[in-house]
């Protein structure tokens, strides 16, 4: 599908009908991009490189002398023509499941009046749709966060919670590199290096250059907030792991005295003391009893619990 832009507003046109004089937007698939490649001026390496961004994670610009040829790998954060003169905007959709690349590329059609559109705003209103919604999506991320290290402290960490973490990390992760991906395609733009956008009209890329700058920045905010908590369940799990020990080495102060105790009064020697004693076994059954209790008034006495 194409669209042309003039006085009397935007309309769809055919491909045999582009006017290089007007501004115009295209949006067509892969197989389609291999037909008319030649038609617009492309290069045979960028319909090859159209091919091969499917298999990779990476997003960039290629500046040719008479256009500029952007791959994107879009990424959802929840889940170019004439020499002097370029009138053109074409988006390949390689590879859209859910429709969200044409839903905003049409969008960004209707975002500026057709009769004071320019190639600039149509290019910025475009990349600027595919990060609209981040900052809230980034802003509920940052609650899900908040909401972990809220546990940590509250004591309802789950056993899924080094899941979890993992799984923030990995997502922040993608995003970071998605976001710097942008930052460059916008200073490649701001670059200009073949004069396809007037001198004035490059404040709209450094704008999205900003915009996926601090969209970075929250990433890498995020991203050291999830190592901070993985710190703080780590150091709850020490912190655990003490007081276990603690309450078993005052255990087995008590009870290494009785073990003592046990001991020398359980030898069979002829001559063992109070062996026919008649009192013996409460005898030592009461030092028993006194020796638990002085460890226990020593232990509280020097705070060991």
């Amino acid at each position: 599908m194409y669209y042309e832009f003039g006085p009397n507003g935007m309309k769809q046109i055919d491909e045999k009908n582009i006017d290089p004089e007007r501004i115009t937007a295209g949006y067509i698939t892969l197989s389609r991009l291999k037909d008319c490649y030649r038609r617009f001026g492309f290069s045979k390496s960028t319909v090859d490189q159209c091919r091969e961004e499917r298999r990779y994670f990476r997003s960039g610009i290629a500046v040719y002398e008479d256009y500029n040829f952007c791959t994107i790998t879009v990424t959802d954060a929840s889940h170019p023509q004439e020499d002097e003169d370029c009138n053109f905007f074409l988006v390949v959709d390689v590879y859209d499941r859910d429709m969200s690349t044409e839903r905003n590329f049409k969008a960004a059609l209707q975002r500026y009046p057709a009769a004071n559109i320019t190639l600039e705003r149509l290019v910025y209103a475009f990349l600027d749709s595919l990060v609209a919604r981040d900052n809230r999506v980034l802003e509920d991320l940052e609650f899900q966060i908040h909401k972990l290290e809220e546990g940590i402290f509250e004591g309802e960490v789950d056993e899924d919670f080094n899941r979890s973490l993992l799984g923030y990390k990995t997502d922040l992760l993608v995003l970071r590199n998605y976001y710097v991906q942008f930052m460059d395609i916008g200073q490649e733009l701001i670059n200009n290096e073949n004069d396809l956008f007037t001198e004035d009209a490059l404040l709209y890329f450094r704008i999205f250059r900003d915009k996926t700058e601090r969209l970075m920045q929250n990433v890498t905010m995020l991203a050291d907030n999830v190592f901070q908590i993985r710190e703080a369940y780590q150091s709850m799990l020490d912190v655990n792991l003490n007081n276990t020990m603690k309450v078993l080495t005052v255990i087995s102060s008590i009870f290494m005295p009785l073990t003592l105790i046990t001991g020398w009064f359980g030898m069979n020697f002829v001559n063992m003391p109070m062996l026919k004693w008649q009192y013996g076994i409460p005898a030592v059954l009461l030092l028993s009893a006194a020796v638990v209790a002085f460890m226990v008034i020593y232990m509280k006495k020097k705070k060991w619990w």
